[in-house]
């Protein structure tokens, strides 16, 4: 995009916009699916391995944490107090 460089009183530069076009926002559009799908493709050459560990990972997580949601809905509002006070006593003066 053509530009004219304009000085201010300051001595400071600026780019003033000579030509505006309207398909710049399709260009940008263009050229970030571009970029998305480039990545896609490199991230589908890695290796398996890195794929099968971060499913692992996350489903194991995603496990802990289902877990502890129905530990925590099974033991009540008043019991799963308890529990973290005592969580909190055995984190603050160790085991």
């Amino acid at each position: 995009m053509p530009d004219e460089i304009v000085e201010t009183k300051d001595g400071l530069k600026l780019r003033k916009l000579v030509e505006l076009k309207t398909s710049t926002a399709e260009e940008y559009q263009k050229a970030m699916l571009e970029r998305v799908e480039y990545f896609k493709k490199k991230n589908e050459e890695k290796s398996q391995f890195n794929s099968i560990l971060q499913n692992a990972v996350v489903k194991t997580f995603s496990t802990i944490l289902d877990l502890k949601t129905k530990v925590d809905e099974s033991l009540g509002e008043e019991n799963l107090k308890k529990v973290h006070e005592v969580l909190d006593n055995v984190l603050m003066f160790g085991l």
